[in-house]
């Protein structure tokens, strides 16, 4: 009962902060969910091969991996922090507005990198704020940070989904001309009619009916930036709009503040200045003269944490990209309509997993979570891998795959900060290998989908889950290591004298009121 007390009120003091962070990854989620469902029509929007519309998945990932080493940049302030979420979100509205205006592969890719920026930007800052926040009671609002997500990426394919195309003929393909004459001579029209001005209007028709689906997202996404902004103004960090200071602490958070330290028992206190200058981007975390003299093991949590995300973040981005195009080639060679659904449900599957999450992070710690959920990834992919040809079970495997994976990041960034106390660099690495593993892993199984074929799509899914299951398995192996390490070394730790002990406490209890007034005068 109190630490549901103690969530509920850290809730409440920076509600306004939570739901921003929130909204804004909602953004995130409309962004990297629609490419699935519309790879087809931009494909033949912009005239290009499967292999070439792949590098747009590639650009756009590997720009979310320089915006997410980058976004540790925009975390040193809160005006930084909510400036950079500002321009990120309205850029992403932008992108989506402008995409319908891509009728070359190169333009959409310059377009997708650039919302790639934006969304690395926003992954870092929004799960970084969070941490700071709530730090040991963070994995709740993690989880339910990532549920939003998933609401995006569900909102994204189910706006696409009335507009895909039947059919698309592309610049210089007979057999595509072949196929829109049978579509013309199957439908109510006379065949008498059917000349190539026909053919013509009803191309454009459908790229412009196409168009509507990325103009109603930017629409949607209009209100995020909006958000960001209200919290700027009420912050008063805008100077434009306001002149008075920017918002103190009242008394009753003053006393909070100041009581805090003398109230609060940790079994090892949280460093803010280690926090602060550990957390920042990516190189300053390498080159943070505070990680000196640690155990080998808490840099290889580090790694082995940022390689579970690398494969399981790696699988989503693959499924949710390739599985509409799996699922109209054969052997399963479903109704293109009906395989614009699967995107859907994929992230349906995962919006309800992380809301599901949300009450299990109060029972059940993160590690329990993790085994049962890379477990479940496993078991899953290889049932599709064997009943590869059952149209059915591909509906039912790509729920349970959604339900199993979709809790692993906000778990996986929860354990392995509380195993390093809250210390270097974890959750700015997490999310960059996590950006890493979907920009090269979509390559790399785009291209083996026009080498190899459909079935490679499968066979690839299976082995990255095997990897991520053996990462998560030698991350507890290494905390288990690194858990015996440190107690050994504290208790190899002469005791300081009580002279050493006692003068610290009278140092802050003389100065730290001191430095109060200072800085209220």
């Amino acid at each position: 009962m109190l630490i549901e007390e103690r969530i509920l009120t850290l809730f409440r003091r920076n509600c306004q902060h939570t739901l921003t962070y929130w909204s804004v990854f909602f953004s995130f989620g409309l962004s990297i969910a629609f490419l699935g469902p519309t790879i087809i029509d931009l494909k033949c929007q912009t005239g290009s091969t499967l292999q070439e519309i792949t590098w747009v998945f590639f650009s756009q990932q590997i720009c979310l991996l320089i915006g997410s080493s980058a976004g540790g940049l925009f975390t040193k302030t809160l005006f930084g922090a909510l400036i950079a979420l500002f321009f990120s979100s309205l850029i992403i509205s932008v992108v989506f507005a402008i995409i319908p205006l891509c009728y070359n592969v190169l333009l959409l890719a310059v377009a997708m990198a650039v919302s790639g920026l934006a969304m690395g930007i926003i992954d870092t800052i929004a799960n970084f704020r969070l941490v700071s926040m709530y730090k040991k009671d963070s994995a709740i609002f993690l989880q339910a940070l990532h549920f939003f997500i998933g609401l995006g990426a569900l909102v994204s394919p189910l706006i696409a989904e009335p507009f895909i195309s039947e059919h698309c003929m592309g610049s210089n393909s007979t057999e595509n001309a072949t196929e829109t004459l049978r579509h013309f001579r199957s439908s109510d029209r006379s065949p008498a009619i059917l000349d190539e001005h026909s053919l013509h209007s009803e191309l454009v028709e459908e790229k412009a009916s196409v168009s509507y689906a990325f103009w109603i997202m930017a629409v949607i996404n209009l209100p995020v930036p909006i958000a960001v902004f209200v919290l700027m103004y009420k912050e008063k960090l805008l100077r434009c709009c306001t002149s008075s200071p920017p918002r103190l602490l009242d008394k009753d958070e003053l006393a909070m503040e100041t009581k805090a330290p003398e109230i609060t028992e940790m079994p090892e206190p949280y460093d803010a200045d280690l926090h602060h200058s550990g957390h920042g981007n990516i190189f300053s975390c390498c080159m943070n003269s505070n990680l000196r003299g640690l155990p080998v093991t808490f840099f290889v949590i580090h790694i082995l944490g940022g390689m579970v995300l690398f494969m399981t973040e790696g699988i989503m981005g693959v499924y949710a990209g390739f599985v509409y195009t799996y699922a109209v080639s054969a052997p399963i060679s479903l109704h293109a309509k009906m395989a614009g659904y699967l995107n859907s449900i994929f992230w349906a599957a995962v919006t309800a997993g992380r809301l599901v999450s949300v009450p299990l992070s109060y029972r059940f710690r993160p590690v329990h979570l993790l085994i049962v959920n890379l477990a479940g990834v496993n078991v899953t992919l290889l049932l599709l891998l064997i009943l590869y040809t059952n149209r059915v079970f591909l509906f039912v495997g790509t729920t349970l795959l959604g339900l199993f994976i979709s809790s692993v990041f906000p778990c996986i960034v929860a354990y392995t900060e509380d195993i390093l106390n809250y210390r270097g660099c974890a959750t700015t690495l997490l999310v960059t290998t996590s950006g890493m593993g979907e920009m090269t892993l979509q390559v790399l199984v785009g291209s083996l989908i026009q080498k190899q074929g459909s079935y490679s799509f499968l066979v690839c899914g299976m082995v990255i889950g095997c990897l991520g299951f053996i990462f998560l398995f030698s991350v507890i192996l290494c905390n288990s290591i690194h858990r015996n390490l440190t107690g050994a070394s504290k208790k190899a730790a002469p005791a300081p004298p009580a002279s050493e002990k006692v003068a610290p406490e009278q140092k802050v209890a003389v100065i730290q009121p001191e430095s109060i007034k200072c800085d209220s005068g």
